[in-house]
């Protein structure tokens, strides 16, 4: 399924969703996969743990973030897919980031983790059938499908990666 053939998009993840390229979900997937790798470590290393504003996340935060969402959305697409009745949790992100303490791990670390996730989202993709991936489940924001969920992924990473370039990069002058 391509981006473009997605019905009606989940209202408060359409900015995700949106950054994506009109293209089957497995290669956006892989698209984010090429994103991570081609990403400025050493920039980011040099950032070290550096905001751009008081009470704002860290690059290592926001890594960890992406790590966290991925791994909640990939358990939201499997239950949806597997047709659970069940309203899905919400996710505290600034909760999460708090007790995440990834200001103890090396970007390396984060890096590769975020790897593992998206690999294993991809592996899952690869996995369902069009009937799943057209599955809505409810969430706190409404109604979203598995396919979203597919798009949501690499969206999200491209919209923290665009934060970072634009709000975190400058501060290395």
């Amino acid at each position: 399924m391509i981006r473009s053939a997605l019905k009606i998009l989940p209202a408060h993840f359409d900015k995700y969703i949106n950054l994506c390229d009109d293209v089957e979900i497995p290669e956006a997937i892989e698209t984010s996969m090429i994103e991570l790798k081609e990403a400025p470590l050493k920039e980011w290393e040099a950032l070290g743990n550096m905001a751009y504003a008081p009470g704002k996340w860290t690059i290592k935060d926001i890594l960890q973030h992406l790590i966290d969402t991925e791994r909640v959305f990939c358990f939201r697409a499997l239950c949806f897919a597997r047709k659970d009745p069940q309203q899905m949790m919400g996710m505290d992100e600034d909760a999460y980031a708090l007790e995440a303490c990834a200001k103890n791990r090396s970007i390396p670390s984060l890096i590769d983790d975020l790897m593992i996730s998206h690999q294993s989202l991809l592996s899952m993709y690869k996995s369902f059938t069009t009937q799943m991936l057209e599955q809505e489940g409810q969430g706190l924001n409404g109604k979203y499908s598995v396919a979203d969920i597919g798009f949501i992924m690499p969206g999200h990473q491209r919209w923290h990666f665009r934060t970072i370039q634009e709000r975190y990069m400058p501060l290395l002058g």
